[in-house]
């Protein structure tokens, strides 16, 4: 991942410093740099609006019972877009809008979701559990042939008249 990385910030910032050359040698400085300020400001406008619409499915999803995490990772994709466009640059703003862009942000986000693998985590009390022989692996509440753990304990119940005390 870090040749990777390395290489991105190397080669990155050449490709924008030729692509400034091209553009400022056709436009001119302050046309150029103008462009850049207006794809900074459009772009940014631009993922406020994607991501209070991405927020609003996340909602919906969410009342309906339904796991958002297509629209949490394009979420994600849109602060990387935010980022993209921010940055001084047209590779960078071209790849920020692609991915500003609903359909081709959920076409990569449905890409990555089929390369994740998610692994969920449930509270709370369950029966069953780990079945190894480790110990530390099971539930303090598991039953297995060895015996498993047992936990015993007293409680008393107190009714009081005030129910707003905490003691």
């Amino acid at each position: 991942m870090f040749p990777i990385l390395l290489l991105l910030f190397i080669f990155v910032p050449i490709i924008e410093i030729g692509l400034f050359i091209q553009v400022g040698g056709f436009l001119g400085l302050w046309p150029t740099i103008g462009l850049v300020l207006l794809t900074a400001f459009v772009g940014a406008s631009l993922v406020r609006s994607q991501g209070l619409q991405t927020i609003m499915s996340v909602q919906t999803r969410l009342q309906q019972g339904e796991m958002p995490a297509q629209q949490i990772l394009e979420g994600v994709m849109l602060a990387v877009s935010g980022v993209l466009l921010l940055t001084p640059g047209f590779m960078t703003d071209a790849l920020g809008m692609v991915v500003l862009l609903p359909a081709p942000r959920a076409a990569i986000a449905q890409y990555l979701m089929s390369k994740m693998v998610v692994k969920t985590v449930s509270g709370g009390f369950h029966q069953g559990g780990f079945h190894g022989n480790d110990p530390f692996q099971r539930g303090p509440f598991d039953r297995h042939q060895d015996g498993g753990n047992t936990f015993e304990g007293e409680f008393e119940r107190k009714d009081d008249d005030d129910q707003n005390k905490l003691n």
